[in-house]
């Protein structure tokens, strides 16, 4: 798919600072429509604030956010009924049912044709099984299959991703990975992806933006970053970060 030139996305001078600690340091980058841009930095380097930001949960100290061509400080609602986010690390309410989740999403976001968006995701993703489970006693597997759903149910034009495959078993992960593509693919989604995970980040990501105490260090392909630090592959080159800075 042919990139435009105007960015979906476009962070500038990016600051959070949290008393004397500042965990995200004059952060800028942009994400072309239809692109995936791999974030990554080892625990600690500014990752989950940056996402945080992007989400509108916390207000930065310094700089800009843009997105579909709109600043998100004064545009946050415009944006955010756009743009969605899967975590492994976030949950559902536990009393209802995956169904009932998704419905709630649904209604929430003003979804058209709901019950037909529901049958889609729930069979891409392979959840029919737990379609009428409570998700109190979904596995964290099926918790990370249910968040995803939740994502893209809304058909955002912009997904943030935060280990979306971490607790899966490699099939699973697998299928996850492919269903991802192939959306991306048709709906011309853009994606911000973090993972610990170089082969999936390399896999995945159009460029990487990679980050440690809050900065960015390198960026481009990942090619080109593993290149710039020579090493042989993209987890030698987080090692060397992690271990050197």
């Amino acid at each position: 798919m042919a990139l435009m030139s105007a960015p979906i996305v476009r962070v500038h001078n990016l600051t959070k600072r949290f008393g004397d600690f500042t965990a995200v340091d004059h952060v800028s980058f942009e994400i072309q429509p239809g692109e995936t841009v791999g974030l990554l930095g080892p625990n600690g380097a500014g990752k989950t604030t940056t996402f945080q930001m992007l989400l509108g949960v916390i207000t930065p100290t310094h700089g800009t956010i843009e997105m579909l061509g709109l600043d998100l400080l004064h545009h946050r609602e415009e944006i955010l009924r756009q743009v969605n986010f899967s975590s492994t690390y976030i949950s559902m309410p536990y009393a209802l049912t995956v169904e009932e989740n998704l419905r709630v999403i649904g209604r929430l976001y003003g979804v058209s044709g709901i019950d037909r968006r529901i049958d889609d995701v729930i069979k891409k993703l392979e959840m029919e099984d737990m379609r009428h489970k409570v998700a109190r006693k979904l596995s964290s597997g099926q918790m990370t299959r249910l968040t995803l759903a939740k994502a893209v149910l809304t058909e955002p034009k912009i997904l943030f991703l935060d280990e979306p495959t971490a607790s899966l078993d490699p099939d699973i992960a697998h299928k996850v990975k492919g269903f991802l593509k192939e959306y991306r693919a048709t709906s011309g989604l853009s994606m911000l992806y973090t993972s610990h995970n170089m082969r999936e980040i390399e896999e995945m990501s159009d460029r990487i933006v990679f980050l440690q105490r809050g900065k960015v260090i390198a960026e481009g392909t990942a090619q080109e970053v593993i290149a710039q630090y020579g090493e042989d592959d993209l987890e030698r080159v987080f090692l060397k970060i992690a271990r050197e800075h």
